[in-house]
């Protein structure tokens, strides 16, 4: 989950410029990863194997 300090820290990070879509795309970034640690370490993941089988399964 995400935290104000986590976010602040993001947008600090940002130039002293810049639009509300690079402010928001950097926290939909974050979350994302966030969801991935979570993912990993609640053993919610795919082997490689698997993935390259859905792969070839949606690009048919």
């Amino acid at each position: 989950m995400l935290t104000k300090k986590k976010v602040i820290s993001s947008i600090r990070e940002l130039p002293e410029e810049f639009s509300a879509e690079e402010a928001i795309e950097r926290i939909i970034l974050l979350q994302k990863i966030e969801n991935g640690i979570y993912q990993s370490d609640n053993n919610k993941v795919v082997s490689n194997a698997d993935a390259k089988k859905r792969v070839k399964k949606w690009l048919k």
